[in-house]
């Protein structure tokens, strides 16, 4: 039987439910760039979307700089597909975040990459938010929200954010939630990084 354990990277261990993760701005070749920081505001990770390699890729350091994991898409330009989470310590891959690319709604799924099974579900609240955010021309700015639920359908966080120029989304989960916390913060730099660029 899977345990919550083998779906987290071995350099982080993140036990608490608030979480922030933030769009810092942009590195010197214009590549977003983000920061996951805890309750008390101390940086976990940061990240650097490379969305100009032949498949994208985010890039995952701790705060010394040291590489802890890799998300890569499974095809060039996979704006709607798999993209899979790798621990660079063990060379393991932990999940899978399929993506269901719509206009009207983002829908992330976070599965087991050996026998796809579900673990969470993130999908994002308003339709017409979702649409705004696609197709104004100001519409990246606009704060949304998503909703996390487990394999089962039931409620067991959110994923916030207000309007801004660079995205600060608040992550809040559950406190019983059984779903690796991990795996959820760091595709909510995944969703941004893709959704919005």
């Amino acid at each position: 039987m899977p345990t919550t354990q083998q779906y987290v990277p071995e350099a982080i261990d993140l036990s608490g439910n608030q979480y922030t993760v933030e769009q810092s701005g942009k590195d010197k070749n214009m590549r977003p760039e983000y920061e996951a920081r805890d309750v008390a505001g101390d940086t976990i990770f940061s990240s650097t979307y490379r969305m100009y390699q032949k498949k994208d890729e985010f890039r995952f350091v701790d705060t010394d700089g040291n590489d802890i994991f890799t998300v890569k898409a499974s095809g060039t330009w996979d704006i709607a597909g798999d993209h899979l989470l790798t621990d660079s310590h063990t060379g393991e891959d932990l999940v899978v975040l399929e993506n269901d690319f719509s206009l009207f709604q983002d829908t992330w799924r976070i599965r087991d990459p050996d026998d796809g099974s579900l673990l969470a579900e993130i999908s994002s609240r308003g339709g017409l938010v979702t649409v705004g955010r696609k197709i104004l021309p100001l519409g990246q700015w606009i704060g949304h929200q998503y909703e996390i639920t487990d394999s089962e359908g039931d409620s067991i966080g959110a994923i916030e954010s207000d309007f801004a120029i660079f995205d600060e989304y608040e992550i809040t989960l559950n406190n019983t939630s059984p779903v690796p916390t991990e795996p959820i913060v760091i595709g909510t730099v995944v969703i941004d990084g893709i959704q919005a660029n």
